[in-house]
C-alpha cells in the first residue's frame, strides 16, 4: 500500500526555459515512485525530464512573460484534462509567486497550502527579504536600495568594495539581455550603470555588503512547513562544490547537522505564518560566524532529494500527504548523505561516498534522463569550445532552450542546444498520456 494517497495527481509547474532543471525531475522521481500520477506543465524542449518513465505527461507551459490570465487559462486546461483535483507544486520562483496571487482562481481544482496569497512574492523579492528579516531578527547583508545613479555609487562606495547587486525581482529579469540576477560590483561606475538598466531588469536594483566565500561558509535549508505550521521533511545542508566556482548552484552538498541554521529556519517561518515548501540559502560571516540569510525560495530547492529521510519523506511527498490530509511518518535523519549534479561535478559523481549519496540525474530505476542530459550537456560543451577557439557555433534552433539560474545562485543565463531526444524517450507523450 502506498504512503501516499495516489488517487489524487500531482501537477509540477515550472514558468522558466530551464532544460537542465534537475529539481523537476527529483519531484517527478519522488512522488512517481509511490504511485502518484505525475503531470508537468514545463517546456519539454530538449528537457531530459520528458524521457523519465515516471512521468505521465507533459503539458506546455504558460508563454514567456504570461499574464496572470494567461497562467489560470493554462492551469484549467490542464486541471479539466485530469478531471480531478490534483496536488499544485511550483517548482521556480515566478511559478510560486503566480500561483499565491491567484491561489483563490485555482483553489477549486488544485491542493494547495493555507496562506496569504502575498507571502510567496513578500519572500522572493530581495528588497523585502530585508524587511522580512529585520522583522524576525535574522541576520542579514546589510542592504541600500538606491533612488538614482549617483545613490548607486555612493551606496556601492558606503558599502564597502566589492558589493553585491541584486535585482529584487530576478524572474523578471528577460532572457538574452546579458543581465544577471546577482553580480559582484568592483566599482561605483559598475554600480551606477546597473542602475541604469533597472527598465529592462523589470525591478528595483538593490546593493547588498559583499560576505566572502570559504570552506564551510555556504549552507542551505530545506523544509515544508505543514498545516500547524511544524517544519518537516527537510533539513540544513553544506554546499561543497558550486558551479561556478564560489557563488553558483549546488554542485555537491550534504546533509549536515546545523542547530544554528535549523533554528533560524524554524524562527523565520513561524513568525511570517508561512505554509508550504521553503528552500533557504544561508551564508556564514567570517568575522562574527553569524548566519546570514541569503535567499527566501518559496518552492522546492533543486537538490531537495538530499534530504530523504529513513521513511523515505522529503518535502515533495510531505506537500502531498499534509494536502491530503494523510499522517506524515516519522523517519530518522540521514546526516552524512550526499547529493551530486553529475554535469557539474562529474569526479564527484564517480567517487564513492560515506553515508550513501543521490544522484541528479542518474537512477538506475529511471535510466532514460541520465542518457538524454549527457547527450544534451555533451552539444552545449562542445559549442563552447567552439565558440571559445574561433570556430562557427552550430546554428540556432528556433526553439532554443537556455539554463536560467536558479533563485540566490549568481551565474548568467547559458544558451544551450536542444537535444534530439526521441531516440532515448522510452514512451511517447501519448503513450504516457494513455497509460496514466
Amino acid at each position: 500500500m502506498s504512503l501516499l494517497d495516489i488517487r489524487v495527481p500531482a501537477v509540477l509547474l515550472r514558468i522558466d526555459r530551464n532544460p537542465f532543471h534537475h529539481g523537476t525531475l527529483g519531484a517527478v522521481r519522488s512522488l512517481g515512485r509511490t504511485g502518484v500520477e505525475v503531470h508537468v506543465v514545463a517546456d519539454s524542449t530538449g528537457s531530459p525530464v520528458r524521457s523519465s518513465r515516471f512521468v505521465c505527461q507533459m503539458h506546455p507551459p504558460p508563454p514567456p512573460g504570461a499574464t496572470p490570465t494567461e497562467i489560470v487559462g493554462t492551469l484549467r486546461r490542464v486541471a479539466a484534462r485530469i478531471a480531478r483535483p490534483a496536488v499544485l507544486i511550483p517548482m521556480d520562483d515566478a511559478s510560486a509567486v503566480a500561483v499565491g496571487r491567484l491561489s483563490d482562481e485555482l483553489a477549486p481544482s488544485y491542493l494547495l497550502p493555507q496562506q496569504p496569497g502575498a507571502l510567496p512574492e513578500r519572500v522572493a523579492d530581495k528588497a523585502e527579504l530585508a524587511a522580512v528579516c529585520a522583522g524576525a531578527d535574522i541576520p542579514h547583508p546589510v542592504t541600500l536600495i538606491p533612488e538614482s545613479p549617483a545613490q548607486a555609487a555612493s551606496a556601492a562606495w558606503q558599502l564597502g568594495l566589492p558589493v553585491v547587486a541584486k535585482w529584487s525581482r530576478p524572474w523578471l529579469v528577460p532572457a538574452g539581455t546579458g543581465l544577471r540576477s546577482t553580480v559582484v560590483v568592483h566599482s561605483g561606475q559598475e554600480a551606477r550603470e546597473l542602475f541604469l538598466r533597472a527598465e529592462e531588469a523589470g525591478s528595483r536594483l538593490l546593493l547588498q555588503a559583499f560576505l566572502p566565500s570559504g570552506p564551510d561558509r555556504d549552507w542551505f535549508f530545506h523544509g515544508y512547513a505543514d498545516r500547524s505550521g511544524a517544519v518537516r521533511g527537510g533539513g540544513p545542508g553544506r554546499k561543497q562544490r558550486a558551479w561556478p566556482r564560489g557563488a553558483g548552484l549546488t554542485a555537491v552538498g550534504r546533509w549536515t547537522p546545523n542547530p544554528q541554521v535549523q533554528a533560524l529556519a524554524e524562527r523565520l517561518t513561524a513568525s511570517l505564518g508561512y505554509r508550504g515548501i521553503f528552500d533557504l540559502d544561508f551564508r556564514r560571516c567570517g568575522t562574527t560566524g553569524d548566519y546570514h540569510l541569503l535567499d527566501f525560495n518559496p518552492r522546492p530547492g533543486a537538490q531537495f532529494r538530499l534530504f530523504a529521510d529513513s521513511a523515505g519523506l522529503d518535502v515533495v511527498r510531505a506537500l502531498h500527504l499534509d494536502l491530503t490530509h494523510r499522517p506524515l511518518p516519522d523517519g530518522s535523519p540521514r546526516p552524512g548523505r550526499s547529493f551530486v549534479v553529475e554535469n557539474y561535478a562529474p569526479l564527484s559523481a564517480l567517487r564513492p561516498m560515506l553515508g550513501g549519496r543521490e544522484l541528479a540525474w542518474h537512477a538506475p530505476d529511471d535510466p532514460g534522463p541520465g542518457r538524454a542530459m549527457w547527450g544534451l550537456w555533451g552539444r552545449h560543451v562542445l559549442r563552447k569550445l567552439r565558440e571559445r577557439l574561433g570556430g562557427p557555433a552550430p546554428a540556432a534552433r528556433p526553439a532554443e532552450a537556455r539554463v536560467v539560474r536558479q533563485a540566490g545562485e549568481s551565474h548568467p543565463n547559458t544558451p544551450v542546444e536542444p537535444a534530439e531526444l526521441t531516440k532515448v524517450t522510452e514512451l511517447t507523450d501519448d503513450e504516457k498520456a494513455s497509460s496514466c
